[in-house]
């Protein structure tokens, strides 16, 4: 890769993206059009399948996993772990999937699977003028939840560039068609901006992002590293604070997507406070489908002392 596409991870010109290097990613995407075309019920099953392939040969994102779910559901035997775990494999292969129908199907076609609540909630905040952040979390159903939801509302997003020029290429042009801005993951002028211009934006602060501007709030009972910019961000703009979820049948294809009351006296002018609000009802929405969610992140990989070795390292066998 050449250092004229690092420095350009937003290059969103397909012509630059045509020489044979390039050709592996291109298959891929391909691909990702082709099983996206397929039966929602197949492509949940292939979803299923990639999720106990990664399961069985993903060892480091297994170990991962498997120490969250230890760590956060100890009232559960190891039989119930276990099913957890494999679970939330297949869940996460069956998101993996579901990226495809967001980025390249018309997800209006989808409306009649789809349950929106909430969305009162979301209209009366709209009145205020002042913006909405909806704050997720990253569940499964991240890409569809999303995606879905711009079928009810108009809304913009942040998202982590890939590290892959063209992938990330073709993941913002896709999301432009569904959203109205694609915000970068640091720029929070982009994102004050919006909110200035009484819009709403897709926010999540669920994932551990090192040290830096963090307090440590209680999330399954452990102390985790939680991003104050939250605070922040409301402090500045004023803006209306919308907790917002989604969620997939278990039983039959299907979403259901929620606009949760806007959490009222927020900031509260303590980051503690605020932040293990935040963090409860992220913490409620697991709860409702613990495989949904992406166990796979570390996160609690930061530790209020700096020297503890953490959660993560593994264990050496005995013998």
């Amino acid at each position: 890769m050449s250092k004229k596409h690092r420095k350009l991870p937003r290059n969103t010109d397909y012509t630059a993206y045509l020489h044979p290097r390039w050709w592996p990613t291109w298959l891929g995407i391909g691909t990702m059009w082709f099983v996206a075309q397929l039966p929602l019920r197949l492509q949940w099953w292939l979803g299923r399948m990639a999720g106990l392939l990664t399961l069985k040969f993903g060892k480091s994102r297994r170990h991962i996993t498997e120490t969250n779910i230890r760590l956060c559901f100890p009232e559960l035997n190891e039989q119930q772990r276990n099913a957890l775990v494999r679970n939330s494999f297949m869940a996460n292969g069956i998101g993996l999937m579901e990226v495809g129908i967001g980025w390249f199907r018309d997800t209006a076609k989808l409306k009649k699977i789809t349950n929106i609540h909430g969305l009162d909630h979301f209209n009366e905040a709209l009145e205020r003028g002042k913006g909405i952040l909806l704050v997720g979390a990253h569940f499964s159903t991240l890409e569809m939840g999303g995606s879905l939801s711009t079928e009810y509302i108009k809304s913009d997003v942040m998202q982590r560039d890939h590290n892959n020029p063209l992938m990330n290429a073709v993941m913002t042009r896709r999301r432009e068609r569904r959203y109205g801005k694609v915000l970068g993951a640091r720029d929070l002028r982009g994102l004050l901006r919006c909110l200035k211009q009484n819009r709403a934006v897709w926010y999540a602060t669920d994932q551990d992002y090192g040290r830096k501007d963090i307090v440590f709030a209680p999330f399954f009972g452990i102390p985790a590293g939680t991003i104050t910019a939250t605070s922040r961000i409301a402090e500045r703009s004023g803006c209306v604070v919308m907790p917002f979820s989604h969620f997939r049948h278990d039983d039959k294809p299907g979403y259901d997507i929620y606009f949760h009351p806007p959490l009222e006296n927020f900031p509260s002018g303590d980051d503690l406070e605020d932040a293990t609000r935040i963090n409860a009802f992220i913490e409620q929405e697991i709860r409702k489908a613990p495989d949904q969610y992406l166990w796979m992140h570390r996160r609690f990989k930061t530790r209020p002392d700096p020297d503890d070795p953490g959660f993560y390292k593994k264990r050496q066998k005995k013998g």
